[in-house]
């Protein structure tokens, strides 16, 4: 069966391919993974300012691009029939025939098939996709994705200076669909979310940017300084007039995993001594820009209040933010119903087939979501798969340390609490928590000479499934072995 850590290059030179089907079918995985990753960036823009009236329907543009993502896996034989998508399939299937069977007792049967076919939808279509990115990716794509990141917080950050700036009435802070108004971060600033449709994407944006940023530079990537400093200068702007404490607290974990590489591999550390003087020098730049003060100085007041409201206490404040989240849910447990109250229910979508608008019937809170829809068996069954996927991406990654690869634990610094805890319900958040624990396996290097399966095969004679055929790998290189990590 395939898995996550199947011998690539290896299994590879072992399957020829058929007339080169296998490897076209590959490549045009690979190009829908991109505009995959193009929709998850842009479709904010579209819903807000491009189309507003296909606002609704662009709330699920990247489902048909997973779905046929997932009949072309099947034909090139890289779908990933692994426990951990198995598993999820069986409680997918049991948590909407719950679903159906709590609801049909008091709504009409197309609207509870509508509802928990939303429900499938957000918790469980995306996620084979972690699988799929890493069978058909590899560090080099990675990396490709990571330059038109970097790239793309140049005018990111000038679009998130140019929203807080403006009124909260503008054009340029519509928000989606036309309703409502972007989250306010005080001093009548809202909290400018960029081309997403709400902050929490340039959220994961940034923090994916300083993963790059921090891979290209310990790593010796050949990028022009120029390229990071003026995204370096970017990440600080955009951090500074998000208005976000979520935005921080994002990149910080990104950069708080130097202190694990310098712990594992010091050396790699050391390289930085240049690149840390010019972010100093970038940063004593920026702090002469209005925007800058006063995005500085609205974000200072939100962790002063987050402090006040904690006895003065911000690193409490910080824990509590986090831990809060997993404490709630914990509590609802004893208080939801065996079967829940059916998946979807907690969605804005499935509200809105519901109730006729989108709002939180259930809870905010993602833990508490789950288990309230599908109860304190299948919902503790989900939320322990993905703390088990959570563990087991960090794991490959650190391993991946040692062998001197960083890239796979700053995307997952990146990932970790958008994988376990970010409000699926959400695209954007469901879109960055498949992407970036995706491309973290799919930047493993092949230094990793360990098998890692996550089940016997029962055949082990049987020939392992062609991750890339010998077509494509004449085609793109044979680029995990290009990958040197110094001593």
């Amino acid at each position: 069966m395939t898995t996550i850590a199947d011998a690539r290059s290896d299994s590879a030179r072992k399957i020829p391919p058929a007339a080169g089907d296998t490897a076209r079918t590959i490549q045009n995985i690979r190009r829908l993974i991109w505009l995959y990753l193009a929709l998850l960036i842009f479709e904010g823009a579209l819903r807000k300012w491009i189309v507003p009236q296909l606002s609704a329907p662009l709330l699920i543009v990247r489902d048909p691009i997973a779905i046929l993502i997932y009949l072309l896996a099947l034909r090139a034989r890289v779908f990933p029939f692994n426990s951990y998508v198995v598993s999820l399939i069986v409680i997918a299937l049991l948590s909407w025939a719950a679903g159906v069977i709590v609801l049909s007792q008091y709504v009409a049967m197309k609207t509870v098939l509508l509802i928990t076919a939303y429900g499938v939808r957000c918790n469980f279509l995306h996620l084979p996709l972690i699988f799929i990115i890493p069978a058909v990716m590899d560090l080099e794509d990675v990396k490709r994705v990571g330059w038109w990141t970097i790239v793309g917080m140049i005018p990111m950050a000038l679009l998130m200076a140019w929203q807080f700036s403006a009124s909260p009435d503008s054009f340029i802070n519509t928000v989606a669909g036309g309703e409502g108004v972007q989250l306010g971060a005080g001093g009548g600033k809202i909290r400018p979310p960029g081309p997403f449709s709400f902050i929490s994407g340039a959220v994961y944006y940034l923090s994916a940017t300083a993963a790059f940023m921090l891979h290209a530079v310990l790593a010796k990537l050949p990028y022009r300084t120029w390229l990071l400093t003026a995204a370096g200068g970017g990440l600080f702007i955009g951090m500074a007039v998000s208005g976000s404490r979520s935005t921080v607290l994002a990149v910080g974990v990104v950069v708080g995993s130097l202190g694990l590489i310098a712990l594992v591999r010091p050396a790699l550390v050391g390289r930085s001594g240049r690149y840390i003087v010019l972010a100093a020098i970038v940063l004593w730049l920026i702090s002469y820009l209005p925007v800058f003060q006063q995005g500085l100085g609205i974000l200072s007041d939100r962790f002063a209040e987050g402090a006040a409201e904690n006895e003065g206490m911000m690193v409490h404040g910080l824990f509590s933010r986090v831990a809060g989240g997993f404490i709630e849910g914990v509590q609802v447990m004893t208080r939801a119903p065996l079967g829940g109250f059916g998946l979807g229910v907690g969605t804005n979508g499935g509200a809105n087939f519901l109730v006729g608008h989108a709002e939180f019937l259930l809870a905010e809170n993602e833990w508490s979501r789950i288990l309230l829809e599908s109860g304190p068996i299948l919902g503790a069954a989900f939320l322990f798969w993905r703390c088990a996927i959570t563990f087991r991406v960090g794991r490959l990654a650190y391993r991946q340390l040692i062998h001197g690869n960083t890239l796979p634990l700053f995307l997952f610094s990146a990932a970790f609490f958008v994988l376990l805890e970010g409000p699926f319900g959400q695209p954007t958040s469901l879109g960055f928590a498949v992407v970036l624990a995706g491309l973290s396996l799919a930047a493993r290097d092949h230094q990793d000479d360990e098998t890692e399966t996550w089940e016997e095969p029962e055949n082990k004679t049987a020939p392992l499934i062609a991750r890339r055929s010998v077509y494509a790998e004449r085609l793109h290189g044979n680029s995990r072995h290009e990958y040197q990590p110094s001593q």
